[in-house]
This record gives C-alpha cells, sequence and structure tokens, in this order.
C-alpha cells in the first residue's frame, strides 16, 4: 500500500525538487527567486491556457513519454529489476524523441538530435552500473539491492561516472545542449502548448524522482547514508549548473563515454578480478 502512495506521490516529489532547486540556485546568485511552490503555479498556468497541437501523433508521443516515465519510477519503488528500469526509461525517452521527429519545426528537430545523442552518452552508463551491482550483489533485483550493505564504495568509480549522468538527464550545465533556449528555443519540447506542454513539464519533475532513486541505491540498506548522498549531490549539481559553461552536444558525448565509460569498466574489471 506504501509503495502505491510513493508512486502517486512521485510528480509531487519531483515538482517540489524543481521548486526547491530553483530556490538554492537563486539563493547562490543572490537574488529573491521564486517560491517553492512555483512549479505548480506554472503547471497550473500551462493547463489553463488555450492548447493547440500540431497532429495527434505528436500528442500521443508526448503522453506516451510521460506514462512511461511514471511507469519506470513505479517500477523502481516496488522493488523490479534494474534491467528493466533501464529498458523502460529508454523506451520513455525515444518517445520524446520520436515525438520531436513527428512535427516539422527545426527546432523540436534539433532537440530531438540532441537527445538522442544524449541517450548515446548515458545510457552505456546505466548499463555498466546494472552490471556491476550484478557483479558486487548477486542480482539486478532492486530489491535485493536495496538490503545489501552500502555500495558506493566498492563501485566508488561507477557511482562518480553515474555523477556525470544527472546534470545531462537533468538537462544543467555544462551538459544542457539539448535544452539550449538559446540556440533551439526549448528544442523538443517547442510545439508543445496549453495542457500538452503541461505533461512535458511535469514529465521533467519525474526524471528527477528518477535519477534520484538511482542515486540512492549505492547507499543499499543506509537511509540515513542515503539521504547524506542525496541533498550533497542535489547542491552540487547546483553549484556546477551555476559555476560552469555549456558544452556542445560532441563534447558531451564524448566527455561522457570517454570518462564516464572508462571509470565504469575499470571498476567492473576491478570487480571481477
Amino acid at each position: 500500500m506504501m509503495e502505491i502512495v510513493l508512486i502517486l506521490l512521485a510528480p509531487i516529489v519531483g515538482g517540489l525538487m524543481y521548486g526547491l532547486e530553483r530556490v538554492i540556485k537563486a539563493r547562490m546568485q543572490n537574488r529573491q527567486g521564486p517560491p517553492i511552490l512555483q512549479p505548480f503555479y506554472d503547471a497550473v498556468k500551462f493547463f489553463l491556457k488555450e492548447s493547440f497541437y500540431v497532429n495527434r501523433l505528436h500528442i500521443v508521443l508526448g503522453l506516451g513519454h510521460f506514462v512511461t516515465l511514471w511507469i519506470t519510477i513505479g517500477y523502481i519503488i516496488m522493488g523490479g529489476s534494474l534491467l528493466y528500469v533501464i529498458f523502460l526509461h529508454l523506451i520513455s525517452s525515444v518517445l520524446i524523441i520520436f515525438a520531436g521527429f513527428s512535427v516539422r519545426s527545426v527546432y523540436s528537430h534539433i532537440g530531438a538530435n540532441r537527445e538522442l545523442l544524449s541517450i548515446i552518452a548515458y545510457e552505456p552508463i546505466f548499463i555498466l552500473m546494472a552490471v556491476a551491482f550484478f557483479l558486487h550483489g548477486g542480482s539486478f533485483s532492486i530489491d535485493v539491492i536495496r538490503t545489501n550493505e552500502p555500495q558506493i564504495l566498492p563501485l566508488f568509480l561507477l557511482f562518480i561516472a553515474f555523477l556525470f549522468t544527472i546534470p545531462l538527464k537533468l538537462k544543467k550545465s555544462p551538459f544542457d545542449a539539448n535544452e539550449a533556449h538559446q540556440e533551439i528555443v526549448g528544442g523538443v519540447e517547442i510545439e508543445y502548448s496549453g495542457m500538452f506542454y503541461e505533461i512535458i513539464y511535469t514529465a521533467k519533475w519525474l526524471e528527477y524522482v528518477f535519477i534520484y532513486l538511482l542515486l540512492i541505491l549505492f547507499a543499499g540498506n543506509n537511509i540515513p547514508l542515503a539521504m547524506v548522498l542525496v541533498g550533497v549531490v542535489f547542491v552540487v549539481i547546483n553549484l556546477v549548473d551555476n559555476a560552469t559553461a555549456r558544452v556542445t552536444i560532441g563534447d558531451t558525448v564524448r566527455i561522457n563515454l570517454t570518462i564516464g565509460v572508462v571509470l565504469g569498466a575499470i571498476n567492473i574489471i576491478g570487480l571481477v578480478a
């Protein structure tokens, strides 16, 4: 019963995380900033605006992206296989890419291309992460991973590699080229409006929940450590976002594949040896 409640509350938790992030960033920049509930005010505003759509497939794919991402989070909370989680998340990402290509907007196509390159950058790290958890804990089951001792030390290199994927998934500097508003005007989501854009906007909140649920797996059965990891990483990611400039999408792929994948591979070789 508790798992069902957590799944239903996932968008609200993600919205609160997004709101808290905006408050923290405002303080870092020495300005007042919006209230923590501002994302929810924005969502209501989008929902009440008049909605236009280019074609029905565009809307269906965007809705599929949101629903599949929510199912992915539910699967994590229910303690399913980490491999299935990675696969479901990949489907969710591919759906929004197809949505970008389903319209004729140049900006939407550029955004979809960059989203596709982002998958190439982070997906190998997710797979290496699953393999490492299996080699160290003996199972892909998230329920089993949660009952094990903290695995951040034996999987420390993979933990560092995973940190590279967080700003990439959350579209933070220096890896925010797939949503560079100054270049591609919002990218893959540009043709959504009204309540249809609100769905894509809420899906961004779910990405926060997804990535931080994966992060706490490194803490195993140590709940205080999980809370510390989430708090520290949350602040550090926003600090880096404020302090760094955007790199190109090509550099994003190269950095993640060279540094992230190499660190992950070394960690796995150490587990096997």
